[in-house]
């Protein structure tokens, strides 16, 4: 090999500066690596719940990181709500104040919300970098259907809202009975246009799908037909009015025969034979 030939393939000296410029980057790829892998770690912790406990300082840590690069939510704003409570909603966006906002999606958020068998529309808007504001219209309670031995306040559609105690909208019209819920709303529309005989209703019972019978406060029972049951809920009212009817001590008013209005009148005393007297007056 000649002479210049070996300068070539001389290894070149290496300065301090170029030593030190080599040891800084590769001791900040190690540390961007080692940052990375604890973040992955540390949110595959949270996100698992495996530091999800009661008073866990760790669940506040990815708030505090987001608000140092001012990406923590800060200010929130909910308009729309009347029956149920801000934090359940953030609670299903998966947002809490002061926690992070790093990765939020907001067309995300509005489709989990508008999924909630409580609210009928939202609107998510994300203003950077700590702003949200959040915009919904609830359902609103129109109804408490009995199923069983469950109770479910509904709203016009018939649909079952979640997170609100039957318990608590007691002055709500009462329908139990299968598919009372759907039919619920014609039934109620028709009574509201008689005030006098609507607050009389107590209960309103969907029988076999098809018809209703009306529980009133007195105690009486209104047997509705199942076809032509508008015209048969405005001949009650006129009854009433006309004759006070629902106030005689009667024990039902049977409206299913067509034409015919069946009226049993209520126990007054039991007879020499033990039998109750009990007389069926037919208009």
């Amino acid at each position: 090999m000649t002479e210049h030939a070996a300068r070539v393939y001389e290894r070149q000296p290496v300065s301090w500066l170029d030593r030190g410029n080599t040891l800084r980057v590769r001791v900040a790829s190690r540390a961007s690596a080692l940052m990375f892998l604890g973040l992955v770690i540390a949110s595959g912790l949270v996100k698992g719940g495996y530091l999800d406990y009661e008073g866990s300082k760790w669940l506040m840590l990815p708030g505090k990181a987001a608000g140092v690069v001012g990406m923590a939510a800060e200010d929130i704003t909910i308009t729309g709500l009347s029956h149920h409570d801000p934090e359940v909603l953030l609670s299903a966006i998966g947002v809490s104040p002061g926690g992070s906002l790093i990765g939020f999606d907001a067309a995300l958020a509005r489709r989990i919300l508008e999924n909630l068998d409580w609210i009928e529309g939202a609107k998510v808007q994300r203003r950077f970098p700590n702003q949200l504001d959040i915009a919904v219209r609830e359902r609103d309670p129109f109804a408490i259907w009995q199923r069983g031995a469950a109770y479910y306040v509904i709203d016009k559609t018939g649909a079952a809202m979640s997170g609100l105690a039957a318990s608590q909208l007691v002055k709500l019209p009462l329908v139990t009975g299968e598919g009372a819920n759907l039919a619920a709303a014609e039934l109620i529309n028709q009574l509201e246009a008689y005030p006098d005989l609507m607050l009389q209703v107590k209960a309103a019972a969907r029988v076999g799908g098809r018809r209703w019978t009306l529980y009133l406060d007195s105690g009486v029972t209104v047997l509705l037909p199942e076809r032509d049951w508008i015209a048969a809920i405005a001949r009650v009212n006129d009854l009433n009015v006309s004759q006070q009817i629902l106030s005689k001590g009667i024990k039902s008013v049977d409206m299913r025969l067509d034409g015919r209005v069946t009226v049993e009148v209520a126990e007054i005393a039991a007879g020499a034979d033990g039998t109750d007297k009990k007389t069926l007056a037919k208009r």
